[in-house]
């Protein structure tokens, strides 16, 4: 298949089969391991999607450059992917989620040589499993990974600092980096985080936003200020990502994005992913999963569904899961904010792809459009972004 054809069809690929309003109230019990009951639509849709998580990193703690708990030792799949057991890999395929955007950091004290050995890692760790594993290299390869069954993995970075000068853009694109952040919570050499007064792209910034158009490289702004965020619309020529984050207008976070940033990144053809995290959903509590579906609905409204997908920010079985350890050093990325207490019920596991489904199934989206939220939305970018 054509690459413009494939982009076509990936993006409606969920209601390419169904013409008419797809009533079917059946309900099945789909995993052993569960009781909870899906709808056979609901079922369908994922199976038959491109379902992307563009921000999930696999499984924190079971790599070695991440605080595992002293009292509870994790396998490094890294260094040791023997340890990747055949019921690991059969939790991953059965939450029917078929590519993962690991959106890994590269640290601050040497971001350019640690940024090649994580690469060098997940190359290693892909390579071994290569009858089920694909790193994603470019669009056809959605295509290819789908029909074989395989998992993808884009490789990416929440961060840029291991960009020292523009020729480096080139030499991580050649090495597997798909993605990058420009900035994460501070100010680096190319502009600002959200948790910084912003100043907006460096002159520095604006080359390096240049060059990753130049290569092909995708933008995401996820955790970018809104000064540099909105001069990297104004100036890319490509769609640019915010590849998880939530709306301004539903939850006052700072890291959250405002109407007029959504407007923006529309306009560029970009795509914003949706989290399931409490703080970024809702001020308040309780919180469920229908005020997640808040914000995706808004941007739809706001933009057209044509550029809203999913963005977890939780590894496949989330933050509550991870060791106490850990889980607190995931609390940096939020000033450790003492009342973050996890995910949402629902999305707090590894089949939230199907509580998700449903979910846009009960706020009556179509099943194409259905399709372009779970990853038919991020592949098109994607497709207009990669050379």
């Amino acid at each position: 298949m054509q690459r413009r054809n494939f982009l076509k069809t990936i993006a409606g690929a969920a209601g390419a089969s169904i013409t008419a309003p797809y009533l079917n109230f059946s309900q099945f019990q789909l995993f052993a391991d569960s009781t909870e009951n899906y709808s056979t639509r609901c079922i369908d849709l994922v199976h038959r999607s491109l379902v992307i998580d563009m921000l999930s990193q696999f499984k924190l703690g079971a790599f070695p450059d991440v605080i595992p708990d002293k009292n509870k030792p994790t396998a490094t799949w890294w260094s040791h992917p023997e340890t990747f057991t055949a019921a690991d890999l059969a939790r991953y395929k059965e939450s029917s989620i078929n590519v993962f955007h690991i959106g890994w950091g590269t640290g601050q004290l040497q971001p350019y040589e640690d940024a090649k050995k994580v690469l060098s890692a997940w190359d290693g760790f892909i390579t071994h499993f290569s009858h089920d594993f694909l790193r994603v290299a470019r669009v056809d390869d959605f295509a290819h990974l789908k029909r074989e069954n395989k998992i993808g993995i884009i490789l990416g970075f929440q961060g840029a600092d291991h960009f020292r000068k523009t020729e480096d853009i080139a030499e991580f694109y050649a090495l597997g980096q798909r993605v990058s952040q420009l900035t994460y919570n501070v100010r680096n050499a190319i502009g600002s985080g959200y948790q910084d007064v912003d100043t907006g792209l460096t002159p520095f910034g604006i080359d390096v936003v240049a060059s990753m158009n130049r290569t092909g490289m995708a933008i995401d702004l996820s955790h970018c200020g809104p000064h540099t965020s909105l001069d990297t619309y104004r100036l890319s020529t490509r769609p640019v990502l915010v590849t998880h984050a939530n709306c301004r207008a539903l939850d006052p976070h700072p890291r959250n994005k405002t109407d007029e940033a959504i407007k923006k990144l529309a306009a560029t053809g970009g795509v914003i992913g949706i989290t399931g995290v409490r703080q970024l959903v809702r001020a308040s509590e309780p919180m469920t999963i229908e005020n997640v579906l808040d914000h995706f609905d808004h941007v739809a409204r706001l933009v057209g569904v044509e550029h809203v997908g999913v963005g977890s920010d939780i590894d496949l079985d989330g933050y509550d899961k991870l060791p106490p350890g850990l889980k607190r050093k995931m609390l940096t990325g939020y000033k450790n904010d003492q009342t973050f207490h996890g995910e949402i019920e629902g999305l707090n596991h590894p089949k939230r792809m199907f509580d998700l489904t449903e979910g846009l199934i009960r706020r009556k989206y179509s099943d194409a459009d259905i399709g372009k939220i779970l990853g038919g939305n991020f592949a098109r970018a994607l497709g207009q972004i990669w050379m």
